[in-house]
């Protein structure tokens, strides 16, 4: 990722899509920040506005301290354990707990228990590799 302009996402021609024809893809890095463990997503949809993506954490995973200047995230994890910090606050979530990330605030995860979430970037943003 070159700048602001190589991290657009475009926005998909679709209003619908089975998950079987969604790709799973290996993170090893986010924002440059290199993952230490079992990080997968999947692109749900893209729009004008937003990017919606599944991903999923194998145990132990930890997701380096980064920050995103961009765009802003939500989050919702829907099984496991993560432990997070958020700026200068610390969480654990679990099940149904949600979380955002300001633009600009760094963040760090770690995976307690295998675990998968719902993430929303506005505006739509590529910050994997």
């Amino acid at each position: 990722m070159n700048g602001p302009a190589d991290r657009m996402m475009t926005p998909m021609d679709v209003l619908y899509r089975a998950d079987k024809d969604i790709v799973e893809e290996d993170i090893h890095a986010v924002e440059g920040a290199v993952e230490q463990g079992e990080l997968k997503v999947k692109v749900l949809m893209v729009t004008e506005n937003m990017l919606v993506l599944k991903a999923w954490r194998g145990k132990g995973l930890i997701d380096p301290i980064h920050q995103h200047d961009d765009h802003e995230s939500v989050a919702t994890l829907l099984y496991g354990k993560l432990k997070m910090q958020i700026g200068d606050k610390e969480f654990v979530a679990g099940p149904g707990d949600v979380w955002r990330h300001p633009p600009g605030v760094p963040h760090f995860s770690e995976a307690l228990e295998e675990c998968a979430q719902i993430e929303i970037k506005s505006p739509a943003r590529k910050t994997w590799t």
